[in-house]
């Protein structure tokens, strides 16, 4: 049991430290997942929504402060009680997003490691029972170094923590785990491979037999049956692949300018995915970086889940002189974790990420002027001959 303990702290606490450290990486990020939960169609704790970055900054950072307080032996009594707690509430958490199928990702190790509900539960109870062994032998459970050395470990683990997190809120996670990494191309993550695994489905088909319901399962052909059709439903049951980026648009008026954009060698996007809850106080310094790439022949537009009756509202309040086009609101919190934020792209390729924080260190070159379009020459010429049309 002294063994088994000894080896179940390290284990525990290194545990907890990671999945702390990689959720702390990407405090923004976690807190959108604790939003998910807090909707009103899963937990129905709306009230918590507009404190979930603290909750998530607390969460990570006591995680953390667990692991390191376990492997040393600190406060151990209120450290086994907090562990165990903390468990029991992560378990029902990941049951009850596989059981009702309510979050399909529960965060625990970020981006660095997506977990399906069932697998998130399974780890969880897995923990579980290995904070129970400590528990239950935590007589076996030494303390490392004198008390005023493990004091002043978990005071610095903490104000370390602080920082770390106050950094990356202030700018970006110090390593990007998404698919809209620095270095990665939209156009490749949303390619489907030529062997990508298809879904499968079964068509479960309802007819009226002889005054009967009966049920006939096919992959998809219509099934002879001697009766009346009622209805069919399709349950999947094996996924097909899906692409790293999905939901990825660019869209305006109604059209579709997701090629064209992608396509652009020099594009300055300002993502904004939400203009509820935008700092607004960002746009000074947005507004500076995107005057000064539209002078340098960079072709600038904003990217937003918002209506455009609110975009062109933004525009005119920041006096922005660029336009913004539709995109999905998760995939814009996925792109950047900053509301506004900065991204550089040349042929689809994110070369360079910004928190609106840090506007000013983006790096531009100096671009011959952009040739005009020859269809919006010819749209040009067309209006001004019905203008003078209507004039006559």
């Amino acid at each position: 049991m002294r063994v088994l303990v000894g080896f179940l702290r390290i284990f525990v606490g290194i545990l907890f430290i990671i999945s702390g450290l990689i959720k702390l990486n990407d405090p923004v990020g976690f807190s959108f997942k604790l939003g998910d939960y807090f909707a009103p169609d899963v937990l129905d704790l709306p009230f918590l929504v507009p404190f979930a970055l603290l909750i998530a900054v607390v969460v990570v950072i006591y995680e953390v402060l667990l692991g390191v307080m376990l492997i040393i032996g600190y406060a151990k009594k209120f450290t086994l009680w907090s562990l165990l707690i903390m468990i029991v509430g992560f378990t029902f958490l990941t049951f009850y997003s596989a059981y009702f199928n309510k979050v399909t990702d529960c965060g625990c190790f970020g981006d660095a490691m997506p977990l399906v509900p069932w697998e998130s539960f399974i780890k969880d109870v897995v923990l579980l029972v290995m904070i129970i062994i400590i528990f239950i032998g935590r007589k076996h459970l030494w303390p490392f170094f004198t008390k005023m050395s493990r004091t002043v470990i978990v005071s610095v683990t903490f104000v370390l923590c602080l920082l770390f997190g106050y950094h990356v809120l202030m700018h970006l996670p110090v390593k990007d785990f998404r698919a809209y990494a620095v270095g990665e191309n939209i156009k490749d993550g949303m390619a489907f491979p030529e062997d990508a695994l298809k879904p499968v489905f079964d068509y479960h088909w309802k007819f009226n037999v002889n005054g009967e319901d009966q049920v006939i399962t096919t992959q998809g052909d219509y099934p002879q049956v001697n009766g009346t059709f009622i209805e069919v439903e399709t349950e999947e049951t094996q996924k097909g692949y899906e692409p790293p980026v999905h939901d990825f648009s660019m869209e305006r008026n109604g059209e579709d300018y997701t090629d064209e954009l992608l396509n652009d060698p020099n594009l300055l996007m300002v993502v904004a995915y939400s203009l509820d809850n935008t700092e607004h106080n960002g746009y000074v310094k947005i507004k500076e970086a995107t005057d000064k790439a539209i002078a340098n022949n960079y072709r600038v537009i904003g990217m937003s889940a918002s209506s455009q009756e609110e975009t062109e509202l933004l525009k005119e309040r920041h006096n922005l002189n660029f336009d913004f086009y539709f995109c999905d609101m998760t995939t814009l919190k996925t792109i950047v974790r900053s509301n506004p934020g900065l991204v550089m792209l040349e042929n689809g390729t994110i070369t360079q990420k910004l928190h609106f924080n840090d506007a000013a260190d983006l790096k531009l070159e100096s671009l011959p002027a952009r040739p005009k379009k020859i269809v919006e020459d010819i749209r040009e010429v067309v209006v001004d001959s019905m203008q003078i049309q209507e004039a006559e």
